[in-house]
């Protein structure tokens, strides 16, 4: 499962009371990645509270603003910072060292995350959850006739993100689908996004999206009874894949009977996979990769 926080939009000025401010921040603290949607499409109706639409310009007011916060949290923590080190208190010289270069970053406007630290400094603020720390997805919010094509706006968030050297994902959604989709069944909601030109809604895109940033992927198993699917991290490998399970799956491990997802579709079951040769058994070396359907042997 992957959990959306949502809060109130923010303005220009926010750190400074401006619309409704930015107190809803603390709500994401805790989040893993941001996901941070901008306006990607013209429309007159739908004003913009800068006049025009321009998704760089917002996404560096946005930015901006979290820049603002974060730099008045190291403030405040600096103060106790310092009588730590004084007082020799563990990991406190590796915290405000790490501080000293975060802050030098957001005072010219850049993220936290540009900051070089070591490993020691990394863990040392860590606790912080600092909020330009984060790893961003920027969902370029699209009218419904550029879902499959993106636009002029769309290409230049990709370029900006490509411009600064992150690892940001950028996911085309729109609004206005999503909106439509909502109360359809599915065949008509398979209907409506062929005549779109997509595979899958936005949302989709932008799960997957979110998975990728986060390094995870999943396995399924099938049973008699059920099929589950399974969120591991990228680079795990069969033992520690089955412990999601359960811990005894994963002190017991022996192999793991393995078929593609794909493959597991077009044979319509792993006796049908084994038949045709595409069942492999896997070791504990063995890398779970995204999609794979997998059956446990354990001890």
């Amino acid at each position: 499962m992957i959990e959306y926080v949502d809060i109130a939009g923010l303005v220009k000025g926010a750190s400074k009371g401006e619309g409704l401010g930015n107190k809803f921040l603390g709500n994401i603290r805790n989040t893993d990645a941001i996901v941070h949607v901008v306006r990607c499409f013209e429309d007159d109706d739908v004003l913009h509270v800068d006049g025009n639409v321009d998704p760089v310009r917002d996404i560096e007011t946005i930015n901006l603003e979290l820049v603002f916060c974060d730099a008045d949290q190291i403030e405040k923590r600096m103060k106790k910072v310092d009588k730590d080190v004084v007082n020799g208190v563990k990991g406190a010289k590796e915290e405000k060292e790490g501080l000293v270069k975060i802050m030098a970053q957001l005072d010219v406007g850049k993220l936290a995350r540009s900051a070089v630290l070591t490993e020691a400094e990394q863990k040392a603020v860590k606790p912080l959850c600092l909020l330009t720390m984060k790893p961003t997805i920027y969902a370029a919010n699209v009218a419904e006739g550029d879902l499959s094509t993106g636009n002029k706006f769309v290409e230049a968030v990709r370029e900006y993100v490509k411009e600064t050297g992150d690892t940001d994902e950028v996911a085309v959604v729109s609004a206005q689908v999503e909106a439509e989709l909502k109360d359809m069944d599915r065949e008509d909601r398979d209907e409506y996004l062929a005549s779109l030109d997509v595979k899958e809604s936005g949302c989709e895109t932008l799960v997957k999206s979110c998975f990728k940033l986060l390094g995870l992927r999943t396995y399924f198993t099938c049973g008699p009874e059920e099929s589950r699917a399974w969120t591991i991290k990228v680079g795990w490998k069969a033992p520690q894949a089955a412990g999601v399970i359960h811990n005894d799956f994963e002190k017991g491990f022996i192999k793991a009977a393995t078929v593609s997802f794909d493959n597991m579709i077009a044979c319509g079951s792993e006796e049908g996979a084994k038949e045709k040769g595409l069942l492999r058994i896997e070791g504990k070396d063995y890398v779970v990769q995204d999609g794979d359907v997998m059956h446990f042997r354990f001890n």
